[in-house]
């Protein structure tokens, strides 16, 4: 089969000829409609997250079961289907309390295992973490929800805790923080977008955020003056020490500050304003990614068009340009890679 596959790190990923993935016991082979070109995938390529060589990149997509393995229980060929980037063993007790994304023995496809910058991939655990697609949900819109997406989802609603009327404050508009933007403009919030890109910010204008500002190093002086007093959450989209910080410093009292974005390399111990978490009473989370539990709520969302995660889908590509568009890493919005031979219109 076709796949993208890259044999050192920083690397150029090419397009190969590889052997078809064997499907598990445990697990399906999806043959691949559509996934996602994500940073995560672009942390891997340069060395941040260890990874076996040579290597298939992918985690966000959706596709079709192909091949669905002798222990399966709950899904069957031609089923649409999409998985979460995490998948737990399903047995282990954070995933019996519907935790998966945190579970000790999780595998990713991905990054543990080969990924879905390919027409086929293989995914373990089916019975756990495959979740089926409503039909008023394309390939596309599911593939975008990915790791950005419901990452986003699940950091604006399970640990920001947004309500309607409050603040959110978003540093970075990428694919997770443009999210962000529309999950919490749903959801009745009132955002501030934070970037040093002006089409990054319109982005977030044309999707709701109420005030944008580009960064500079009075970013949350400027985002507590705009929202009255600070903003109940904020958010690191991006991963960066200035925009974690900004973040925290951008709340008021008991505000609640959601770290997304990775902090890679000599960042990984940042260095945070303390101070201002113990005189504010501030809490500060980590989120990663979503479990498959939570997908049927979110696809609900979707399926009837309140929430629209094509919106962000700003270029649609095939396999032979996938490696230079995750090399590139540039841009706002979500690329979309297609590796069938035939694509979703």
């Amino acid at each position: 089969m076709r796949a993208v596959r890259y044999d050192a790190v920083g690397e150029l990923p090419t397009l190969v000829e590889i052997d078809e993935p064997v499907c598990p016991d445990d697990g399906v082979v999806v043959a691949v409609r559509a996934t996602g070109v994500c940073r995560s995938d672009w942390h891997a390529w340069q060395g941040h997250e260890e990874v076996a060589l040579p290597h298939v990149p992918g985690h966000e997509y959706a596709g079709t079961v192909a091949e669905v393995g002798r222990d399966v229980a709950t899904v069957e060929v031609g089923d649409r289907v999409t998985v979460p980037f995490v998948l737990g063993c399903g047995t282990c007790d954070y995933c019996r309390s519907g935790e998966a994304q945190v579970c000790p023995d999780q595998l990713q496809p991905g990054f543990t295992l080969p990924g879905s910058f390919a027409e086929l991939v293989a995914v373990p655990r089916a019975d756990a973490n495959v979740v089926r697609l409503p039909d008023e949900v394309s390939y596309a819109a599911a593939a975008a929800l990915g790791c950005r997406f419901a990452t986003a989802y699940r950091a604006v609603v399970a640990h920001g805790q947004v309500q309607r009327g409050q603040w959110l404050a978003v540093m970075g508009c990428g694919g997770v923080g443009l999210s962000a933007v529309m999950i919490a403009v749903a959801r009745g919030a009132r955002v501030v977008a934070v970037d040093v890109r002006r089409e990054a910010l319109d982005s977030a204008a044309e999707l709701g955020a109420e005030a944008t500002l580009e960064a500079t190093d009075a970013t949350a002086d400027a985002i507590r003056d705009i929202t009255g007093g600070g903003a109940h959450v904020g958010l690191d989209a991006i991963g960066d020490p200035a925009a974690a910080a900004a973040s925290i410093g951008a709340l008021r009292p008991r505000g609640r500050h959601v770290q997304v974005g990775l902090l890679v390399g000599d960042d990984a111990s940042t260095a945070l304003p303390m101070d201002l978490v113990v005189g504010r009473e501030l809490a500060v989370l980590g989120s990663h990614g979503m479990p498959a539990v939570d997908y049927p709520a979110l696809l609900e969302l979707v399926a009837d068009g309140r929430l629209r995660p094509d919106r962000l889908v700003t270029r649609r590509i095939g396999l032979e340009d996938a490696g230079r568009a995750l090399a590139e890493m540039s841009g706002t919005g979500i690329t979309l890679v297609e590796p069938q031979e035939t694509r979703e219109p």
